[in-house]
């Protein structure tokens, strides 16, 4: 598409917008019975397990890692640089920045596996609290049953 025909076509829909009243949708529901707001997405403890295992797994895979690639990038810029090469001060300071990046994702790893581990441990608390209260409600039943004589 040209450059002249382009700047045509934004015009057009600037003067289209200004000269008219009118309004613009970003989402429709589908025709039908009403759609599910709750979602269906269903996770198991289980589930809530494997992927703060695996968020634990990947920053402590990534640390490793991540730490060994900055530091051969630094050695490979700085000899770059001794050779005389100016895209070694290049990858040396794209070395020296990749830092941020990782603590970023780092960060954000860590928290993923935090929150599921505390998830669960809130989880099972709850569990425990229905266990015992429901427990508590059958030796009430009893009771009952025992003073009815039943």
């Amino acid at each position: 598409m040209a450059w002249d025909e382009w700047e045509q076509l934004k015009s057009e829909a600037q003067q289209r917008r200004q000269s008219s009243a009118h309004m613009q949708l970003n989402h429709v529901d589908p025709p039908g019975p009403p759609v599910n707001t709750q979602g269906d997405l269903k996770a198991s403890q289980s589930d809530l397990a494997r992927v703060g295992n695996a968020a634990f797994d990947l920053h402590q895979q990534f640390e490793h890692f991540s730490d060994h690639a900055r530091v051969k990038s630094i050695a490979a810029g700085d000899g770059l640089k001794a050779e005389g090469f100016e895209i070694g001060s290049a990858l040396t300071h794209v070395a020296e920045h990749w830092v941020d990046q990782v603590q970023t994702l780092l960060d954000a790893t860590a928290h993923i596996s935090n929150h599921l581990d505390y998830t669960k441990g809130a989880h099972k608390g709850d569990d425990v609290f229905i266990a015992g209260t429901v427990s508590s409600i059958a030796d009430l039943d009893k009771g009952f049953d025992e003073r009815k004589g039943g």
